[in-house]
């Protein structure tokens, strides 16, 4: 239904940070929440955070009080901010569509390319 283009990701030292962006094509943005997955080499795809079509919020543990997530529903983006980066935090980040915020596993569309986060020791 929507396109997503994911972008942001870069090459970071530890304790640094990020500011990914996922754009999205077509008129009916506002009404969907959206989250943000990684997937680590070796590891399955988790969510890290989601954001409702009103705006509440809901983070994996491991993002909670480092990263942030937020809407511009006029400029149709997502947005993961991501401060304190650790090694851990290495992965490509997805963005994708969800039925709900917090049901991780209910998604619309399909995975797109994703941006790579690398955060250096």
């Amino acid at each position: 239904q929507v396109q997503l283009v994911e972008s942001g990701g870069g090459l970071v030292q530890a304790g640094g940070s990020l500011r990914l962006s996922c754009a999205a094509s077509g008129r009916t943005f506002s009404s969907n929440p959206f989250g943000w997955y990684r997937q680590a080499p070796g590891k399955q795809r988790e969510l890290v955070a989601s954001i409702s079509s009103g705006g509440t919020t809901n983070y994996a543990s491991s993002a909670k009080g480092r990263f942030t997530i937020s809407r511009d529903n006029a400029k149709n983006t997502v947005y993961l901010q991501m401060n304190s980066l650790k090694s851990e935090d290495t992965a490509v980040y997805y963005c994708r569509q969800m039925v709900s915020y917090i049901s991780p596993n209910l998604l619309v569309g399909s995975w797109g390319q994703g941006t790579q986060v690398i955060v250096s020791s």
